[in-house]
């Protein structure tokens, strides 16, 4: 089971989502998405949270108030995390989370320490969370299925961006040749009309001559 909730209008559209347990959280690491956030009270047990981004966006382009409605989600997601004030909340991109066969069901480690960022809660704020709940909706979807469905729309989106540099590659080495042989036929005809005009010269008599030639 996976929970989604919508975030508030003006911050976009996008969709806040969590496991019910450890063993769902498994298969969201499993098979999360390349846009995909995951958020985390920090040194607490807690939810892992996510928010899926639209397609070429990062952490950089998120909001504030896109963070507050992931955090404050998570902090209310935490046994421990939901008493207390002042805690942190620990975010990065999907692709970040490292796991193991070491580790236990929903753990998770990190690849680049660099790329995970904190954010201070310093207390639940009831009328987030509640407005988050209003939108919470359950389903069971095929998280694997949809991995899966993913990585052919992204390989077949390559081939055609190979294609593409292909075309345009080519289409620039056959401008080349074209922009080669323009210049080329030019230096030929200058060539033949200096030496054409040599050969005139050559060819006609002085005044001189001509008087010569008259007499």
């Amino acid at each position: 089971m996976v929970f989604y909730f919508k975030v508030r209008p003006e911050a976009g559209d996008y969709t806040i989502f969590m496991g019910l347990d450890k063993y769902e959280n498994e298969d969201l690491i499993k098979y999360g998405f390349p846009e995909d956030i995951w958020f985390h009270v920090d040194k607490m047990s807690s939810a892992h949270v996510y928010v899926r981004l639209n397609k070429g966006q990062t952490m950089d382009d998120m909001s504030e108030g896109l963070l507050e409605d992931c955090a404050q989600l998570v902090k209310a997601n935490s046994i421990q995390g939901n008493k207390v004030n002042n805690i942190d909340v620990v975010y990065t991109p999907w692709y970040n989370l490292k796991k193991t066969p070491s580790m236990d069901v929903g753990q998770v480690g990190f690849h680049n320490p660099k790329l995970v960022r904190t954010i201070k809660v310093e207390k639940r704020i009831n009328e987030i969370v509640n407005r988050l709940n209003k939108t919470k909706v359950e389903r069971k979807p095929d998280l694997k299925a949809e991995r899966e469905a993913l990585s052919v729309s992204e390989k077949a989106e390559r081939k055609a961006q190979l294609r593409d540099k292909k075309r345009r590659e080519e289409m620039e080495r056959l401008e080349k040749e074209k922009q080669a042989e323009i210049r080329s036929y030019k230096g030929l005809m200058v060539q033949e009309k200096m030496t054409s005009n040599k050969q005139i010269a050559s060819g006609s008599k002085t005044l001189q001559e001509l008087e010569e030639d008259f007499m």
